[in-house]
């Protein structure tokens, strides 16, 4: 049965079968390999940003159902461990191969849970995939390395080994790919993996359990619900390290929590990230590679473009430009023809709201947007915004917008937009538009940030590190980096032999005590 919605845009035909899922897969869990339908009696909502309908409901998981799947883990991943590298290479080759042929299937579910155009899901999901290959292999590589003996006849090596079941927290803006790039490394690593996603978009992480299907029973595991059940994720004895991301205040709590045991924590918190513009830049290129790195996911990503500090002899025409740029963008439900979807949440987007308000009330001028689409009048959207005649001092520089605003701030050098860029106490990424090779190389040596963009905004790489300083977190995904998270460096020392080592074993030579070494 085929349905069609009418959301004021041109819509492609919904099957039910979408529908249907979200109402089948409501109030479960994923424990032991199947879902299970949770017995608590508190249930959380799932709105649809763009049309403000009711999804479905999740659990609130109970203390024993949390306890439950912690315990499922350390037997499933003991099975996971006794398999040969080769051998766990191939079957995550093989759940890639699963969300390749499936993209389009979750990218519907994320989009309607999440809000995104549904072009942004599928990329979102495709690289789910790549993360997984990568750490398919390189996880056969990086299991430890050889080196020099100081004692003859010895063999010394270290070797890396998993740390056991690692609880995985997620944000609700990419809620697939923070996943894969976690859980891939941490499962190719050999450990098991609990996962508490965010409540807006647990439905999404509930279904695309189903490409985990080949994997030992237990070994990949979503407990869902509040602050409560990531908190006892995380406090358990029984789990052995944590991935977080998510808000500063939260990132704290859970590093304050690891930390009474030394359990590892990766930690990405908020980003406020620069983006800088210089006169040798080309202004068509820059304007529109503003856009994206200011309204991707409208607004909604960690690594977002939100302070913009332009050089003055370029600042009107960059200005008129990247107001062209927002005015073209289409706005509406992500499932249609559309460049920017709605906020993810009501709570998101009276927040958002807020800082635009506030940044009026502090003398910035709304070049374009600063408002609700008024063509649309259900969902949680807002209008992708410039704003300039912004200063140093404005809260909308110096906070997290988190939403599709730009503000920019005229600078006179190159030395005060990097003073400024780092003047903050986030440092996840930062961005550079300008062909002065000078300026490049004094970015890379100067912008206090874990990545840095020029001339090329917000890609990844799988096999390079993501991460940030300062208030942005601690630890990295991604690269070689991104897998040592997850793993315990063990040092072996090995004398085939079991000889003696009179060299400095008991009893101690006459001629190496005090008073021997005194007289010489």
């Amino acid at each position: 049965m085929a349905i069609d919605f009418d959301f004021g845009l041109k819509q492609r035909k919904v099957t039910m079968s979408a529908l249907d899922e979200f109402a089948r897969l409501s109030g479960k869990l994923f424990v032991g390999g199947k879902y299970i339908s949770s017995t608590t009696t508190a249930h959380l909502d799932v709105i649809e940003p763009a049309t403000e309908d009711r999804l479905g409901q999740i659990a609130d998981a109970t203390d024993s159902e949390v306890d439950q799947a912690i315990d499922v883990a350390s037997l499933a991943r003991r099975k996971w461990l006794s398999m040969d590298a080769r051998s766990r290479a191939v079957v995550l080759h093989d759940i890639a191969a699963v969300i390749r042929r499936d993209k389009s299937q979750f990218a519907e579910f994320l989009t309607r849970e999440e809000g995104k155009p549904f072009k942004e899901s599928v990329d979102e999901v495709s690289w789910c995939a790549t993360a997984i290959d990568y750490y398919a292999e390189l996880a056969r590589h990086e299991t430890g390395r050889l080196a020099g003996a100081t004692v003859p006849g010895q063999f010394h090596f270290s070797i890396k080994e998993p740390l056991g079941t690692i609880v995985i927290v997620l944000p609700f803006n990419y809620p697939l790919v923070l996943l894969c790039w976690e859980a891939a490394a941490a499962l190719a690593a050999g450990n098991a993996v609990i996962v508490k996603p965010h409540e807006q978009t647990s439905i999404t992480t509930l279904k695309f359990m189903e490409v985990f299907s080949t994997l030992p029973a237990g070994l990949m595991q979503v407990v869902t619900g509040g602050a409560r059940v990531g908190q006892r994720l995380i406090a358990s004895p029984k789990t052995h390290g944590v991935a977080y991301t998510g808000s500063v205040a939260v990132g704290q709590a859970v590093a304050r929590t690891c930390a009474e045991t030394f359990k590892p924590c990766l930690i990405e918190a908020s980003g406020n990230d620069p983006f800088i513009v210089m006169p040798s830049a080309p202004l068509d290129i820059a304007a529109r590679g503003a856009a994206f790195a200011a309204y991707l996911n409208c607004g909604q990503v960690c690594t977002s473009a939100e302070r913009f500090y332009v050089h003055d002899a370029i600042h009107d025409e960059f200005v008129e430009r990247l107001t062209a740029e927002a005015k073209k963008l289409r706005v509406g439900n992500g499932l249609g023809q559309v460049d920017m979807g709605p906020m993810a949440t009501r709570r998101q987007r009276e927040r958002f709201e807020g800082m635009i308000a506030k940044a009026r009330q502090q003398g910035a001028t709304v070049k374009t947007g600063g408002g609700r689409p008024a063509s649309l009048n259900q969902g949680w959207y807002v209008e992708p915004t410039v704003l300039s005649d912004v200063t140093a001092d404005m809260e909308i520089l110096n906070e997290e917008p988190f939403g599709p605003v730009a503000p920019i701030c005229r600078v006179k050098s190159f030395d005060e937009a990097v003073e400024l860029a780092n003047r903050s106490r986030y440092g996840l990424g930062g961005n550079l538009y300008s062909l002065d090779t000078n300026e490049i190389f004094r970015a890379v040596r100067e912008i206090e940030s874990g990545i840095l963009w020029i001339n090329a905004p917000l890609l990844d790489n799988d096999a390079l590190p993501f991460g940030g300083r300062k208030l942005s977190g601690t630890g990295r995904q991604l690269g070689p980096e991104g897998l040592a998270q997850f793993q315990n460096t063990k040092f072996v020392m090995i004398d085939p032999q079991a000889s003696n080592q009179d060299f400095w074993w008991f009893p101690y030579a006459d001629a190496e005590s005090y008073k021997a070494a005194t007289r010489t």
